[in-house]
C-alpha cells in the first residue's frame, strides 16, 4: 500500500470517504498496517481504554510520545496523526511547537489539537514550523470540566454559530483537516460546506469527508460504549472465552501437549 500523506487527505475532500481509527501499540498497528485505512490516530483517550485514567486530561506528554513510538515501528502506511495532551500546548506557544515537534520525532507525521478559536494562534506558530496539524472541535474531551460533561455539541444557535467560527478560523490558521465529534449532523454538515479542508466525524452523523472511531469501540473491548460507536466483533468475549479455555486445559493435563515441549532424551 502506498504511504497515506495530508496530500492524500486533502485531495479526497468531497470525493472519496476517508477512513481512520486509534492505534495505541505495535501489534495492533501492524495488524491494521494491512488494511486500506487512510489514518491512524494515536489518541489520548488512550489514557481511557489502555492506561484506565477517568479522562483523558491525565495523559501526559512521556506517556503520547511511548505510545506513538509503539505505533511508528509497525511502519504503517497510514497517516500517523498523534494528539497533543492536555497541557501540552495552552500555557505557552513556544514551548507547543517544541511539544509538536517531539511528537514528530516520536515517529508522527501530524499532529492533533483540540479546539477553535482559541488555539488558532499555536496552530499557526506549529504549522511555520513545518508541522502538520488536525483540528478537534465540538465536544473537546480536554475540556469536558468547561463543557459542563460528555455532550452533544451546538444545541444553542450561538453554539452552532461558534462551531462554524471555529471551523472557519482553524482553517485560516493552516489545519489540513478538522475532527468535528459529537454536534448534531447537520451542524457537521454546514461545516463540511463551508471549509475547504476535510472534515472528519466521529459521532457527529454522516455527512463530513470522513469518519474515526476509537478501534476498541469496534472491537468490543471497551467497558464503556459511545452511542455513536458500531461494534463489529465481540473481542472481549472472544480472549474471555480463551483464557478460560488454557485455565481448563491447564488444570485437566491437556496443555501442554507433546509439540509444545522438548525432551533432552530424545536427542540420544
Amino acid at each position: 500500500m502506498k504511504k497515506v500523506t495530508i496530500r492524500d487527505f486533502v485531495k479526497k475532500k468531497g470525493k472519496e470517504k476517508i477512513t481512520m481509527l486509534t492505534a495505541y501499540d505495535y501489534p495492533t498497528a501492524k495488524i491494521v498496517s494491512e488494511t486500506e485505512l487512510d489514518g491512524i490516530l494515536v489518541g489520548d483517550s488512550l489514557g481511557m481504554v489502555a492506561l484506565g485514567y477517568p479522562s483523558t486530561v491525565y495523559v501526559s506528554m512521556n506517556e503520547m510520545i511511548i505510545h506513538a513510538q509503539a505505533v511508528a515501528r509497525a511502519n504503517p502506511p497510514q497517516l500517523v496523526v498523534v494528539d497533543m495532551p492536555f497541557l501540552s500546548y495552552e500555557v505557552d506557544i513556544k514551548e507547543a511547537v517544541r511539544n509538536a515537534g517531539r511528537l514528530i520525532r516520536a515517529g508522527g507525521e501530524a499532529v492533533k489539537i483540540e479546539g477553535g478559536e482559541e488555539v488558532k494562534d499555536v496552530v499557526k506558530a506549529i504549522v511555520k514550523a513545518g508541522i502538520p496539524v488536525m483540528g478537534h472541535i465540538g465536544l473537546t474531551p480536554q475540556r469536558y470540566l468547561k463543557l459542563g460533561g460528555y455532550r452533544v455539541m451546538g444545541k444553542s444557535k450561538e453554539e452552532e454559530e461558534q462551531l462554524v467560527r471555529d471551523a472557519e478560523e482553524l482553517e485560516n490558521s493552516g489545519v489540513f483537516s478538522i475532527v468535528i465529534e459529537n454536534t448534531y449532523a447537520d451542524i457537521a454538515k454546514r461545516i463540511t460546506e463551508k471549509v475547504s479542508v476535510p472534515t472528519i466525524c466521529i459521532g457527529s452523523g454522516p455527512y463530513c469527508d470522513g469518519q474515526i472511531l476509537v478501534i476498541h469501540d469496534i472491537l468490543g473491548l471497551s467497558d464503556f460504549k459511545p452511542y455513536f460507536a458500531k461494534t463489529y466483533v465481540n473481542l472481549k468475549e472472544i480472549i474471555g472465552n480463551s483464557i478460560r479455555q488454557y485455565i481448563n486445559e491447564v488444570r485437566e493435563g491437556k496443555f501442554p501437549e507433546k509439540q509444545h515441549y522438548k525432551e533432552k532424551k530424545e536427542l540420544t
